[in-house]
């Protein structure tokens, strides 16, 4: 991807605050006032797949994995610094780390506040939340810190490929670890219909795209239905959890704090060890981004579907989407004014 369509993605970027927390606001407001009809989405759904969720998924996801080019891939010797500093963070710190923060927080920290039957519900949203590294707004961030294009492209290939193979693995294994019961068919089946599927789809409609010569045409048309997808989702998501948001403001700010702490510790702990590495700001600043960042769309779609939209869990997971956008903004602040300090010798 080299950012070709900065006039597609221009306007979202630049007031990404205002439009998330908009629909946020909007999707509260549709979950009070037409419970019926939320409800009726909630439970559009087909072996505990929630259809809705799902279709937005996939039209958000679609415009970005179209961007990636797989056979990019090769190139990531090139940045092999980086690329190793990030896939260490997504796949070896980021969901253990998570599991032990969930688990001082949530069974020991504030275990005298928060409902003990949602104790177990509460962990593993927060979990599943860590084990999906973002493929979608990682772009944005990248974009907005003045991350190398290629790099950046090259790692979320490198990402979706590792997920397709190890978000169920991890999941079930940190959440077998707190003895919680797994319905393995239901985890399996999220993975092929929210990773897999799109990023085959993605991968011969490119081929198909490029072989007509009219790839970015088709991307300039579509890029927008991707970010009207992603409001359209934040709306959803905060309309199925509106009135639990609102009934239970410290219960949120509790579950808050884990995810914040995990943003902030594992971007801060990829940008050092890139720096002890030599490796370029443009390189480092969104290895830090996707290091931190979460696929939050996959980790709310997993969560309802394991333990259904009014779960503690599902609940954990839409925390991660109210915390994701001005956390990961302020990060983006941090290692765009930190960009001098780094580059000392």
């Amino acid at each position: 991807m080299s950012y070709k369509n900065k006039s597609n993605m221009g306007l979202f970027a630049r007031y990404l605050t205002f439009w998330v927390f908009l629909s946020m606001f909007m999707g509260m407001i549709l979950g009070n006032i037409a419970p019926e009809f939320t409800l009726a989405l909630a439970h559009f759904e087909i072996g505990h797949i929630n259809l809705s969720v799902a279709i937005l998924i996939w039209v958000m996801i679609l415009p970005m994995l179209l961007n990636i080019d797989y056979s990019a891939l090769h190139k990531v010797w090139q940045h092999r610094n980086g690329i190793m500093v990030t896939v260490g963070i997504n796949w070896l710190v980021k969901p253990f780390s998570m599991a032990l923060l969930a688990w001082f927080f949530i069974y020991h920290v504030f275990s005298d506040v928060l409902d003990p039957l949602q104790w177990d519900s509460y962990y593993a949203g927060l979990v599943i939340l860590a084990a999906a590294p973002c493929t979608a707004m990682v772009f944005v961030w990248s974009k907005l810190s003045g991350g190398d294009a290629q790099f950046t492209l090259s790692q979320v290939a490198l990402n979706d490929v590792i997920m397709m193979v190890a978000f169920a693995p991890i999941v079930g294994f940190l959440l077998g670890m707190a003895s919680i019961q797994i319905p393995w068919n239901t985890l399996i089946l999220s993975v092929l219909l929210y990773i897999v599927t799109p990023v085959v789809i993605a991968y011969f409609w490119r081929k198909h795209l490029l072989k007509k010569q009219c790839l970015d045409r088709v991307l300039q048309r579509i890029n927008p239905y991707g970010m009207g997808a992603l409001l359209c989702m934040i709306v959803l998501l905060f309309a199925f959890q509106g009135k639990q948001i609102i009934a239970q403001p410290w219960v949120i700010l509790m579950l808050a704090i884990p995810i914040t702490i995990q943003v902030y510790f594992t971007s801060g702990l990829a940008y050092l060890l890139n720096k002890r590495l030599g490796v370029a700001h443009c390189i480092a600043a969104p290895s830090a981004l996707i290091g931190a960042s979460n696929f939050f769309e996959l980790a709310v779609a997993t969560a309802i579907a394991l333990f259904g939209f009014e779960s503690g869990a599902a609940l954990s997971t839409v925390v991660g989407v109210l915390v994701e956008v001005p956390v990961m903004l302020s990060v983006v602040a941090i290692v765009n004014h930190s960009k001098s300090w780094y580059e000392k010798a």
